[in-house]
């Protein structure tokens, strides 16, 4: 009996291909379900692939699909010996940041008891409100905003909100920042805000009149 080789190189190469596809997004940040339905529907089917492939480069696949969101993160292994280079890197983010990531997750816990709308819209006003209470008395207006500006572009940039087309005041918090500021976090969130609120008022003393 004669065996014919399969000499269509696209028989061989795509499911490396479709994993590829997968794979290198994840790499470059979060995958969220709304943004590519495509891709979201290629990571469900290949799932399995896609968890053994980066498990080779030291990661784990974090993926919620109620929510509608992947990523990958550094795997924690303390019985290896063997130092494994980081290819997710681990953020320093800034009191600032740190702050309004807390006060944004507990307005977004607020908001799923509530019930109703799936998504928490807010506007650039009511993020200044929501950490006015935290700076020194005083504090000038228009370089406060400016801060609040800087810090939900950081934000933005880190994948944790997103600023609406056409509407530059308003945000919308992606729900993501439930997998990165988790209980244990809100937890402590009292004890954080007291620590965060004696950081802030020294970058911002010269702030006042």
């Amino acid at each position: 009996m004669m065996i014919v080789a399969d000499t269509n190189p696209s028989h061989s190469t795509k499911p490396t291909h479709e994993l590829s596809s997968v794979v290198v997004p994840l790499l470059k940040g979060v995958l969220y379900q709304e943004d590519n339905p495509g891709l979201w529907g290629s990571l469900l089917n290949l799932q399995a692939s896609v968890r053994d492939y980066v498990a080779v480069l030291g990661l784990d696949l974090m993926l919620d699909e109620a929510e509608g969101y992947a990523f990958l993160r550094s795997r924690q292994d303390e019985d290896s010996q063997a130092v494994m280079p980081r290819l997710v890197a681990r953020r320093q983010l800034s009191y600032q940041v740190s702050l309004l990531l807390a006060l944004l997750r507990k307005k977004l816990a607020e908001f799923d008891a509530g019930g109703g709308d799936t998504r928490l819209i807010l506007s650039r006003d009511e993020v200044v409100e929501l950490i006015r209470i935290f700076l020194p008395a005083g504090s000038n207006e228009v370089k406060l905003i400016d801060q609040v500006d800087a810090t939900l572009n950081r934000i933005a940039e880190l994948g944790f909100i997103r600023r609406l087309r056409g509407q530059g005041q308003m945000i919308e918090v992606r729900r993501i920042i439930k997998a990165f500021v988790d209980a244990q976090w809100l937890a402590d969130f009292d004890q954080r805000l007291a620590e965060y609120r004696q950081q802030l008022a020294q970058p911002l003393e010269g702030m006042d009149g």
